[in-house]
């Protein structure tokens, strides 16, 4: 009870002051203190529920540590207080160290400062209501004098408050709300995409669609929770080797010329076949314009761009220089961006893994050089520049489908983002590499869709696909881990024809 109300009124001061949540800095400390292995057994088996997992676990571990603590404070009770001491440090330290919205380091620590002081006089004012700080016979079950009512209605107010704090936690706003993202009325783009082929889609019935509503998109981050950043707060920095800084607000880049873009992201977390890949139509500021009126000096190679959550990512200078479409993100699918992909700002790339290129929340955008910084994922193992490689994947028919014999359909989506698709083939078992039938083509940044009829015959069949980029690279069938520079290999599914 005394650690529930220090965990509940921690989290309410959390959400009022805008300092680190104690469950939230725990748990991004133990994001990332995770080895390689375990954060990609995460992402490959748990999926977008691997945050409510993780949190779910720290309360779980919390619990435990707790019962422990009052189960020794009935013989021990300064053993139990200092426990309960230890725990509220545990919470400041993962504020004061990990990475945080909160910029300010006093607001940053205070949610751990209070559940520190309300876990411990809570722990205190238990052991005193229930006589076990003056016990003289530590052996018996209960103290001398001991108030069964006292100790019960201090435990229960406790949990009360612990309830109550969370509670309001939880519906109290946490920056700003939808109405005022969906109010934000973007520019009318000077560059609008090009209008789609009438025949871009495969027309198979459980294809992905073309464009990827918002609400499906694949989001892997390291945030336990979504920022809600002001726009009216939003400020991004351009510094480094430049001869000019630049600082930009949102509005700002409203008044900018703005790009309309179909472009496909992939994670390099994304599995043989994965679901971690999605197209939208973006709009944004080219960063290369931005770059020119900086004025970038001789010999910087990387961009090192931050997060507002302090979540640093480093990008290949050229690839923000050489003519594609890297911009400055400020809409998706027609509509701001949403909270989940990194409103107000965000980067995208085409042709590079996100972890290079992808940074959400955006504010910080530093010109510098590879040898002179390394990044947060790079520190963990991955490489340090990771172009998007050449894959396709079975849409239809699902793994272990039941099919009936005759005429049958196959069909996916390839993509190799920059360089473009220019064929598909499938394999049925051992058989000859056969053509798909090549959706068309929206542009070189945007996968493209197949479509493979066969004839179905009786039995168990594998079918395997296979694309070739348009510089003449086949895609490998060499098996690969995502990590350190994302997956390779062919994805096949198996039918079951009866």
């Amino acid at each position: 009870m005394a650690a529930g109300a220090g965990l509940g009124l921690g989290e309410l001061t959390a959400a009022i002051a805008g300092g680190t949540s104690p469950v939230v800095g725990v748990g991004t400390q133990l994001i990332d203190l995770a080895p390689g292995p375990a954060k990609d057994w995460a992402v490959k088996n748990l999926g977008t529920a691997d945050k409510p997992i993780l949190v779910g676990g720290v309360l779980a571990a919390v619990a435990i540590f707790a019962l422990a603590a009052g189960a020794i404070g009935v013989k021990r009770p300064r053993v139990a207080l200092g426990m309960t001491v230890l725990l509220g440090l545990l919470a400041i330290l993962a504020a004061a160290t990990g990475r945080s919205l909160a910029s300010n380091g006093f607001v940053r620590v205070l949610p751990g400062v209070i559940t520190l002081l309300v876990a411990t006089i809570g722990m205190w004012l238990v052991l005193r209501a229930g006589g076990y700080l003056t016990r003289t016979k530590p052996e018996a079950e209960a103290p001398e004098g001991f108030d069964r009512r006292k100790f019960l209605a201090t435990t229960f107010a406790l949990g009360a408050a612990g309830v109550a704090g969370g509670a309001v936690a939880r519906f109290l706003p946490d920056g700003v709300d939808e109405a005022t993202r969906r109010g934000i009325r973007l520019p009318v783009p000077a560059s609008r995409a090009k209008p789609l082929p009438a025949g871009v889609s495969a027309e198979v019935a459980g294809v992905s669609p073309f464009t990827t509503p918002n609400k499906s998109f694949y989001r892997v981050d390291t945030l336990l929770t979504v920022p809600k950043v002001d726009p009216r707060n939003w400020e991004l920095r351009i510094h480094g080797m430049v001869d000019r800084e630049l600082r930009l607000n949102f509005a700002d880049l409203l008044n900018r010329r703005v790009i309309e873009r179909d472009i496909t992201l992939t994670c390099v977390s994304n599995e043989v076949g994965g679901p971690y890949v999605g197209n939208a139509r973006w709009i944004g500021v080219p960063i290369a314009e931005i770059l020119r009126e900086a004025g970038v000096q001789d010999g910087a190679d990387a961009v090192k761009s931050t997060s507002v959550d302090g979540l640093t990512i480093g990008t290949p200078l050229q690839a923000l220089t050489d003519g594609r479409d890297a911009i400055f993100a400020i809409g998706m699918n027609g509509e701001p961006l949403p909270f989940d992909h990194g409103f107000p700002v965000r980067m995208v790339v085409p042709g590079l893994y996100g972890y290079v290129s992808a940074t959400k929340w955006i504010v910080d955008f530093e010109v510098t050089r590879f040898d002179d910084f390394s990044a947060y994922w790079t520190d963990r193992g991955w490489s340090v520049e990771a172009p998007i490689k050449t894959s396709s994947r079975i849409d239809v028919p699902k793994g272990f489908a039941r099919i009936k014999p005759g005429p049958a359909v196959a069909a996916g989506v390839a993509w190799a983002q920059h360089r473009g698709i220019a064929k598909v083939e499938v394999q049925v078992d051992d058989g000859p590499w056969q053509p798909a039938q090549l959706a068309d083509e929206a542009g070189i940044d945007i996968w493209r869709q197949w479509t493979f009829r066969w004839n179905a015959t009786p039995g168990n069949h594998t079918l395997t696909v296979r694309a070739t980029d348009r510089t003449g690279q086949v895609q490998t069938a060499d098996r690969a881990a995502p990590r350190p520079n994302g997956s390779s290999g062919l994805h096949n599914t198996v039918v079951m024809v009866e």
